[in-house]
């Protein structure tokens, strides 16, 4: 083991070269880490600790960092939630992981523990199906992004695609379609792990409209529409996020609705039509049972609902 005389702040490119090596995570996922530990350098900064090298750090500096972080007020007024500061607290414990891994003396990572999670904050929302028509039908398909809008939210609803699934399709996927009613692609999903997707019909035919309109040789199945001819054709998760918000506002349904809100709906309703939870695993791209588990919540409904109807008791005499 050996020390260090690099301070903390200075250890950050090759901590994500170590997790992109090593570790074999996404580059959306190494994004995250590195603006997770930013936050801490800052904190660091704050306090006059920049220049505090991995041996230095004690667990009175990692007491402190959380409770920083469970006071943290933003601009909007908004403390973190507790799975956000997880966030914060599990990239930190990557480093120190990675020091280990290097030889490099510190303080060990399972000295950092993790907030005890909210139960308020695991609350799964979804919409039913009423919501999910009404934001359907919400985009003006008299105009092209409109019609780009209806295709996007009937494809997020059809599929359940995380939005950067969404964001990396292109127009080559799509080839020869006019004549198919329902449709089947591979896509690269979470993790670099391929899956099969699947269009309905009816998503399809959205899609089929929206594409007439496309006169570009521009790759994005989904582009945005701004006038600069240089900028950057694909949609944005951000522009994509903002669009999907309008369209609940303008719905009337609950504004917490994201595009992974569709996603979650997108696989309540299956379960609550009795599809098997590992075909939904399937469906969703999850690597483990326990991510499609959330998703429980319906079927426990169902059969409470079910014993209330057929076995309540009210047949039986006094």
């Amino acid at each position: 083991m050996k020390k260090s005389q690099k301070p903390l702040p200075q250890h950050i490119n090759d901590f994500l070269d170590w997790i992109d090596v090593e570790k074999g995570l996404s580059s959306k996922t190494q994004e995250n880490y590195e603006r997770f530990l930013r936050k801490f350098f800052n904190w660091l900064k704050i306090n006059k600790l920049d220049n505090l090298k991995p041996h230095q750090l004690t667990s009175e500096h990692i007491w402190s960092y959380r409770l920083y972080l469970s006071r943290y007020i933003d601009k909007k007024g908004l403390s973190l939630k507790r799975t956000t500061q997880s966030y914060y607290l599990i990239a930190l414990r990557a480093l120190l992981s990675y020091f280990s891994a290097k030889d490099i003396i510190s303080l060990p990572s399972d000295k950092i523990t993790l907030p005890k999670s909210d139960k308020r904050e695991k609350t799964l929302k979804f919409l039913n199906l009423e919501q999910i028509e009404k934001l359907l039908i919400a985009p003006d398909i008299n105009t092209i992004i409109g019609l780009r809008d209806r295709a996007i939210l009937e494809t997020l609803f059809s599929t359940g695609l995380r939005i950067a699934e969404l964001m990396a399709l292109n127009r080559d996927q799509f080839v020869n379609i006019k004549n198919k009613k329902d449709l089947e692609i591979t896509i690269i999903g979470k993790g670099n792990y391929p899956r099969t997707v699947y269009f309905s019909e009816r998503a399809l035919n959205w899609l089929k409209k929206y594409l007439e309109t496309r006169k570009d040789e521009k790759k994005p199945l989904f582009i945005h529409y701004r006038s600069r001819i240089d900028a950057e054709p694909r949609l944005t998760n951000r522009s994509i996020e903002r669009s999907v918000k309008k369209y609940a506002i303008m719905a009337g349904i609950p504004i917490f609705t994201t595009p992974h809100t569709i996603r979650h709906s997108y696989a309540t309703d299956l379960l609550s039509q009795g599809v098997d939870l590992r075909i939904i695993q399937e469906f969703l791209g999850h690597r483990s049972i326990t991510s499609t588990q959330i998703y429980t919540h319906v079927t426990n409904k169902r059969l409470r609902d079910i014993h209330r109807q057929f076995h309540s008791g009210k047949n039986l005499k006094e």
